[in-house]
């Protein structure tokens, strides 16, 4: 259990709502569906959060065969804060890389066997579904494609946890697929797209440094750049808007409404910081938690996580307000 524990937490468990969140908010589209099976729904749940955790992990791996934390560590000394320590359990020696392939393996051999019972009470499509994904994930960081350091990563993640993920999962919960799942899930896969380009934005020098190639490295220009941050940040209210206008979503997925703002100063942030002007990073409740932010203040991390924790709760507090509106609407 020790040792389960251990690699739970170098997993990086602290992404997960990133994935359970939109697997969570298909559940709930689906619970009226005449097929939906809680049990099911259950184990395709479990299945994400195992293949989550074991790409977390690989992502690890294939990094470390390539020397990326050594890379950042080296920019460190150069007088480039360090946002993120890749893999500190292997370069402490707490762990070896062939216990990390194992860890892997026990992981995406959990996921496999959820989606193979899923394959079997629902059908092939779900194969083709994990099959993407599960490249696409291997290719983010893994070779011979590799797209998180030719400039596709931040766009592979949004498409594994938006769109592959929420119609996997509601195929799985009532074997069907749903015109509303599939707007929402591009949504969805826009603001966890944002989440990794803003990081991305505010890390551009670093990954230039380390000769790793993001998406916003790929744009180039500052225009460009900002473009992206807001077709990320702001393109998902539309969807839901002109859902509601066709009357595909209820009257009360208006209430994301509320989150717009907190969008609308996000992409300003990203603009202050990309043609560096002052920002007043002055926490205000509605940006959600920010966890341990004197400590962030004192090691100088405050400018970065900022505005990275300000996307990651954008996702987060949209997922949880469409959440609770289905679960409401469903109870009605």
């Amino acid at each position: 259990m020790s040792k389960l524990g251990f690699w739970i937490n170098n997993a990086r468990t602290i992404a997960l709502p990133q994935s359970v969140l939109p697997a969570l908010l298909a559940i709930s589209m689906s619970a009226l569906h005449v097929d939906f099976s809680w049990w099911m729904s259950i184990i395709a749940l479990f299945g994400i959060i195992c293949a989550h955790l074991g790409m977390n992990l690989a992502d690890d791996y294939f990094d470390y065969q390539i020397g990326s934390a050594e890379k950042r560590a080296a920019l460190d000394g150069e007088g480039f804060r360090a946002r993120m320590h890749k893999y500190p359990y292997l370069t402490s020696g707490q762990a070896t890389i062939t216990e990390l392939r194992n860890a892997i393996v026990v992981f995406l051999s959990i996921a496999v066997v959820c989606g193979a019972v899923i394959l079997y009470f629902r059908g092939w499509q779900i194969a083709l579904i994990t099959v993407i994904a599960g490249i696409l994930g291997l290719s983010y960081s893994g070779g011979p494609l590799k797209l998180g350091y030719r400039g596709y990563g931040e766009l592979v993640i949004g498409l594994m946890f938006g769109v592959l993920l929420m119609i996997g999962v509601q195929y799985a919960a009532c074997g069907v697929f749903d015109l509303r799942i599939v707007v929402l899930s591009i949504a969805i896969a826009l603001l966890v797209t944002n989440i990794v380009y803003t990081h991305s934005v505010l890390d551009i020098i670093a990954d230039e440094k380390a000769d790793k190639m993001t998406f916003a490295r790929l744009l180039g220009t500052s225009k460009r750049k900002l473009a992206a941050s807001a077709l990320f940040a702001l393109l998902p209210f539309v969807f839901v808007f002109v859902g509601v206008a066709t009357s595909l979503f209820h009257w009360a997925y208006l209430v994301i409404s509320l989150l717009l703002p907190m969008a609308l100063f996000l992409w300003q942030s990203v603009r202050k910081f990309v043609y560096d002007e002052p920002e007043n990073m002055t926490l205000k409740f509605w940006m959600g938690p920010m966890g341990d932010w004197e400590a962030y203040k004192k090691h100088g991390l405050d400018w970065f996580l900022f505005r990275w924790l300000m996307a990651r709760n954008l996702v987060t507090f949209f997922c949880l307000f469409i959440l609770i509106v289905n679960i409401v609407l469903n109870f009605i």
